[in-house]
């Protein structure tokens, strides 16, 4: 079997969870036996670009010439089976799509975020959930907002781009939605169901887990959708040395708060940005990992890590965080529902039909407004209610790393996602290419 697999890799100084599973996902199939034809580009080339190159790139989300051109010889020469689309923007454009299907080849595409209809993919603004553009023709919110990249023209750039290729979007011959919450966001695209798989992002095993270490861990680009603020708020509001040490890794806009906090309270300790090592010592001297989320957070990579560790997770009930701790239930889908519902924490009855968690360790001690899952607890996004599960995570970790690391063994190692992979490319090399949507008004392909 032989996939092409697409992405433009996000810059290498903003981490990206999104970076990493493509990375982890050419090697898991190349080592199952897939010969995979990476075509990838990296934003991180733009500095170095020509002025004719970067003459081109405003309008390169909706139609990037050279990426149609080195596409369109790749398909030619090797002749895949399927490509494999990641995220197309801003040097690869949807039209990867058209291209790949005018060469006969089905196109699969993960979905990691919401740029179906979001013109940042995250339904996020201004510190709250946001879904104005959903249901609009043009995203005339996001240009008024400048909500991508902090730029009215460029997020009229984007607005336009997700306006003119809606076709080709729906043309994609399958979606692999990483939750079963993204499968309804795709649902409620337009796409119809026999034309979505659910199926899990993996990481790397990293072994046998070390004993549970102490004190928690927060791992995330400090960022206001990620809910580092959130976080320190909560942690405040307990005394000093009571919960252990709070140890935050990563960087970004709000690295202030985390200093400060730092300097405040010797139970902060901030580790700035790690490298793999890194990241794996600071998993193991810590019994719980936190995601406090204030988006709807599709599948933090960081929770599968923690799985794949053996620590438990404490996160905030958006977007995929319940259903990667387990204590996921009913509700709107996550990213397109009222913003109030769809962060429901589930329900005494939804937990009850969860998946096991460890003996002895049962959901009725609960405090109100935390649900406990197979591997974790979710809370709603408000700093009182963290504070309140924060001591609950920390007596409970002990009773959930087991059951931790078995999600992770079930569920999300690269033996059983991959090979779920590997079935979907069969299912569509065996099967007709959707038919290509209506053309557009812009240059044919090279």
């Amino acid at each position: 079997m032989r996939i092409v697999v697409a992405h433009n890799r996000y810059r290498e100084a903003q981490p990206s969870g999104e970076n990493t599973i493509v990375d982890s996902e050419i090697a898991q199939l190349t080592a199952a036996g897939v010969e995979v034809l990476p075509f990838i580009r990296s934003s991180d080339e733009i500095p170095s670009m020509s002025k004719a190159a970067k003459a081109l790139l405003p309008i390169s989300p909706i139609w990037a010439p050279r990426a149609q051109h080195d596409l369109s010889r790749l398909l030619t020469e090797h002749r895949p089976d399927v490509l494999h689309l990641h995220n197309p923007y801003p040097l690869l454009s949807p039209w990867v799509v058209r291209t790949a299907h005018r060469h006969g080849v089905p196109v699969v595409q993960t979905v990691h975020n919401y740029r179906q209809v979001c013109s940042s993919g995250i339904y996020f603004r201004d510190g709250v959930i946001c879904q104005d553009c959903k249901g609009r023709a043009l995203g005339v919110p996001a240009i008024k907002h400048r909500c991508y990249r902090d730029s009215a023209v460029q997020s009229a750039l984007m607005a336009t781009t997700l306006a003119v290729h809606r076709g080709t979007w729906r043309s994609v011959d399958r979606y692999i939605a990483l939750t079963s919450a993204i499968a309804d966001h795709l649902r409620d695209y337009g796409i119809p169901d026999e034309r979505i798989v659910v199926k899990p992002n993996s990481v790397p095993d990293p072994g046998r887990p070390a004993p549970l270490g102490d004190g928690f861990l927060y791992m995330a680009r400090l960022s206001p959708e990620k809910g580092v603020d959130l976080l320190l708020d909560a942690w405040r509001r307990h005394p000093v040395g009571s919960l252990g040490t709070l140890r935050v890794a990563g960087d970004g806009e709000l690295r202030h708060l985390v200093e400060a906090a730092a300097a405040e309270r010797p139970d902060v300790v901030y580790l700035g940005q790690l490298d793999r090592a890194g990241v794996q010592a600071a998993v193991e001297a810590s019994a719980v990992v936190i995601a406090a989320a204030m988006w709807h957070d599709v599948l933090p990579t960081v929770i599968i890590e923690a799985l794949a560790s053996g620590r438990p997770v404490l996160g905030t009930a958006l977007g995929g965080i319940p259903y990667l701790v387990g204590a996921d239930a009913p509700h709107e889908p996550a990213g397109t529902g009222p913003a109030a519902v769809a962060s429901t924490v589930a329900s005494p009855v939804a937990s009850e039909v969860a998946s096991p968690i460890a003996p002895g360790v049962g959901r009725s001690a609960m405090p109100a407004g935390i649900a406990q899952g197979e591997a974790g607890w979710v809370v709603a996004p408000e700093p009182a209610a963290l504070a309140a599960a924060l001591p609950v995570a920390r007596a409970g970790a002990p009773g959930l790393a087991s059951a931790a690391r078995a999600r992770y063994e079930r569920t999300f190692h690269p033996d059983v996602v991959t090979k779920r992979l590997i079935d979907i490319y069969a299912g569509l090399s065996r099967a007709p290419t959707t038919s290509e949507p209506a053309p557009l008004a812009a240059p044919p392909p090279a």
